[in-house]
């Protein structure tokens, strides 16, 4: 254990001067709500980079903090979630950004969005990442070596997130996720939950607006957080509502599920549903969705102010 953490802050002193401390560049009409660089809006570049490359331009906290494995469940074939003891009381978030996240021994950082709440954090002090497979050396690491009390480091960045203040009027969300790309706005989905919570048992704070989840993948295995989701939405209706999509469904679909999966792709005419003049649109998911999802929006009549994304990956 010792040898580990002697690892991280070798890691960390390597490494802390790498980002200078930075604000990001907000869209002035949701300044309270969310950040949005501009650079989120260009999707012009197929070259893949390092996660350090690209997102150098984003926003990210200066501060560091080692944390500890304390949890790892296997969400599906391909994605494990890890429950992160975080050790810097300083450290915060906000629901939807993400981490670069230091493995003793391994060279490259990697990128991966948080999924839990900044609730989950103060209560707790953890946080949690769901990983997807990959050949990429920390998302191979938490796959194939990752153990309980494994010692890793972690620093916040991110200019795409919600983050109301109390004085802030109700807004309407459009949450549109596509595979893993679920894992940010699960996380503000998890928020808004929260941020009702507070409402109903101290009687103050921020009053969301209704929100809206579509949430694609190839099947019902690979719908991560299926049933919380299911759950939040039954716990607050008419606030919180969720459908659910798969494009490769070959098995059939339980009886419990079945009332929130429709097979096939999430549609410009189910995206007209669920907009107003009121909404803001996340999404998240493979760059083609975005492209495509945040097109037809557009096309739908909704600003580009208000179609909010990144693409990183």
């Amino acid at each position: 254990m010792a040898s580990a953490a002697a690892a991280v802050n070798h890691l960390l002193s390597r490494t802390a001067g790498t980002f200078p401390g930075q604000r990001a560049s907000v869209l002035l009409m949701t300044r309270a709500l969310c950040g949005c660089t501009l650079n989120s809006r260009k999707m012009t570049s197929h070259r893949k980079t390092d996660h350090l490359e690209r997102t150098a331009n984003n926003f990210r906290q200066e501060v560091l903090s080692q944390a500890t494995v304390c949890g790892i469940v296997v969400e599906s074939d391909t994605v494990k979630r890890l429950r992160l003891a975080v050790r810097n009381k300083d450290f915060n978030f906000k629901a939807g950004q993400w981490v670069d996240f230091f493995v003793p021994g391994v060279p490259k950082v990697g990128g991966f969005s948080i999924c839990s709440t900044p609730g989950l954090l103060k209560r707790e002090g953890v946080l949690e990442l769901a990983v997807k497979y990959s050949k990429h050396p920390p998302a191979h690491w938490v796959h194939t070596e990752c153990t309980l009390d494994a010692e890793v480091a972690l620093r916040v960045g991110g200019d795409f997130y919600f983050d109301p203040v109390p004085s802030e009027p109700e807004v309407e969300l459009l949450l549109v996720a596509g595979g893993v790309g679920i894992n940010p706005l699960y996380a503000i989905l998890l928020h808004v939950a929260d941020l009702h919570r507070l409402r109903a048992s101290q009687g103050w704070g921020y009053k969301p607006g209704a929100v809206q989840l579509c949430y694609c993948a190839k099947n019902t295995q690979e719908l991560l957080f299926k049933n919380t989701i299911i759950r939040v939405a039954q716990e607050f209706p008419g606030k919180i509502a969720c459908d659910l999509y798969v494009t490769q469904q070959d098995t059939e679909i339980g009886e419990e599920l079945g009332p929130y999966i429709t097979e096939g792709r999430i549609s410009e005419e189910v995206l007209e549903k669920h907009i107003s003049r009121n909404s803001l649109c996340y999404i998240c998911g493979p760059p083609p969705m975005i492209e495509s999802i945040s097109g037809q929006l557009e096309h739908l009549g909704v600003s580009k102010e208000r179609i909010l994304f990144e693409k990183w990956w």
